[in-house]
């Protein structure tokens, strides 16, 4: 099954398990990855495969911690939970530079400035016309832009700090 797995590096759960081997032996094999878990191998592997529908959310807590992937609760959060999705929850972790970047350019005076002027307009009346509604959706967008790349600057930071300063 392990080969299996191999093949389909798409799944989250798989791949953090494999960075997370680098700097933790232990975590190479499915066999001991999930004894540290208190799963069953065969249960890592469906979580793994993708076989499991929903993983449960105390084990998707565990793995995270386990493989110093804060990136695997986020993930959950946005595309399994039906409360997290459709929120902004960053699943990325980037290069401190590209996340760097990424925060100078979602603070561009420019756009903040637009945005602004957009809801004060709207909101100058103290109430929300339905002509209004298309500018409010796009300064929610703008926000909700913000609010993603803030998120992946935090977790790039948390990721380099949960493994003592290196980050892929």
């Amino acid at each position: 099954m392990e080969h299996a797995c191999a093949t389909s590096k798409e799944n989250i759960y798989f791949r953090c398990r494999k960075k997370a081997a680098k700097y933790n032996e232990k975590l190479s094999s499915r066999e001991s990855a999930a004894e540290l878990l208190g799963v069953s191998s065969s249960t890592l592997a469906n979580y793994e495969l993708g076989l499991t529908k929903m993983v449960p959310p105390d084990a998707v807590v565990m793995m995270a911690d386990l493989y110093k992937a804060p990136e695997l609760k986020c993930y959950y959060c946005a595309n399994d939970c039906p409360i997290g999705q459709g929120t902004p929850i960053p699943t990325t972790i980037n290069s401190i530079e590209l996340a760097t970047v990424k925060i100078i350019k979602a603070f561009s005076p420019e756009a903040a400035e637009d945005a602004k002027n957009q809801l004060v307009n709207i909101a100058a009346d103290g109430k929300i016309s339905s002509d209004e509604l298309p500018t409010l959706e796009g300064v929610l967008n703008y926000l909700d832009s913000i609010a993603q790349t803030i998120g992946e600057l935090r977790l790039t930071c948390q990721k380099a700090i949960s493994v003592g300063g290196e980050n892929e």
